[in-house]
């Protein structure tokens, strides 16, 4: 079905002006002076996270790193720990190098094209897209999760995910305007995340309703067609809490490369169907009556957690250090070994009561 670029835009930024979420990290409609590092920094953390989870951390993020020289100069640690409860952690590793490469090669000014974004380390296509258009006005089309379902419904795209792609980016390629591209970008993000969502979108106050395809089939909610899903495979793992006599747990970093890279974290098994359970020394171990359960991207994992009290001059081989159990919260652990540490002290707090 042909469309009205021109329309659509001009509908779409006139419901901007007068609805667009008010976030940190925007500017308002029509200002056109967003702050590229607010920006990009605002794009990696959304990727596979709410905007709800997002806030608390970008202000914490911008409170103590309120510019790229500032997060440059941050220490891998500080900055692995701030990153916890987001989730995705390489993306993390790849805020550090994009910053320091901006700070080192760019003299601390973020390239304003497409082309010089993505040159930089862990910016992808979508995110150089996106900090082009809204902190630079360039015209780019940009294609995240809630702008691919506006788009898909628009046209009536009936190819299943995500085979359908090519097709959706080309569709949005033809509706993006050549001015306003920043606000353009945004209006169709909050299209997606207010009105024309996954379920029970809310056809009826919808800027586009005119001009929309799938509105006018029994089902607006069908699309984007989704291919079946396959089954997430499961796998187990074992934790170890060791606690020595002055309340302190002794806590390991992951290798950079993998799974929660360079996070702190309890010592661990390997995860797998079969995991090997010997612990690391021989001790009174307990075990924990239920496994902690976190579901990762690509597996669902089950981690029986293991605990034990050591003398103070106990020290286990390997590389780690010994954090106050009074200050388990400070000390930036991915959510999974979060869960450990709550089980852990939920177990404590009930063997004290008894």
């Amino acid at each position: 079905m042909v469309k009205d670029g021109v329309k659509i835009a001009a509908d779409l930024l006139a419901h901007y002006d007068v609805h667009a979420r008010r976030l940190p990290w925007r500017a308002l409609p029509g200002a056109n002076a967003a702050d590229a590092y607010r920006v990009w920094l605002s794009e990696v953390m959304l990727q596979q996270t709410t905007v709800a989870a997002v806030g608390p951390h970008f202000a914490k993020f911008t409170a103590r790193w309120p510019s790229v020289e500032a997060l440059a100069a941050a220490d891998d640690a500080d900055l692995m720990a701030a990153w916890a409860g987001l989730g995705y952690y390489a993306r993390a590793r790849n805020l550090l190098a994009c910053a320091r490469a901006v700070v080192r090669d760019h003299g601390g000014h973020f390239p304003d094209t497409e082309e010089g974004l993505r040159a930089l380390p862990g910016v992808g296509a979508y995110t150089a897209a996106a900090v082009a258009a809204i902190a630079f006005g360039r015209r780019a089309v940009v294609v995240d999760a809630n702008v691919e379902r506006v788009v898909a419904r628009l046209f009536a795209i009936d190819t299943p995910l995500p085979a359908a792609r090519p097709a959706i980016r080309a569709a949005a390629d033809a509706i993006t305007p050549d001015a306003r591209a920043g606000d353009f970008a945004q209006a169709m993000m909050d299209l997606g995340a207010t009105i024309c969502t996954s379920r029970n979108p809310a056809c009826g106050i919808c800027p586009l309703r005119d001009d929309c395809a799938a509105v006018r089939t029994a089902d607006p909610a069908a699309y984007p067609a989704k291919a079946a899903k396959k089954t997430r495979p499961h796998r187990n793992g074992h934790g170890w809490w060791i606690e020595r006599a002055d309340g302190h747990v002794w806590l390991v970093r992951r290798p950079d490369k993998g799974l929660l890279g360079g996070m702190r974290a309890l010592p661990s098994s390997d995860w797998s169907a079969d995991p090997a359970a010997a612990p690391p020394f021989a001790g009174d171990w307990r075990t924990l009556a239920d496994p902690v359960a976190h579901v990762f991207t690509h597996f669902s994992l089950a981690l029986t957690v293991h605990t034990t009290h050591v003398e103070q001059d106990h020290v286990p081989s390997g590389a780690g250090e010994w954090w106050p159990v009074e200050r388990i919260a400070d000390a930036g652990l991915p959510t999974l070994f979060a869960r450990a540490a709550q089980a852990v002290l939920k177990e404590k707090d009930a063997d004290a009561r008894h």
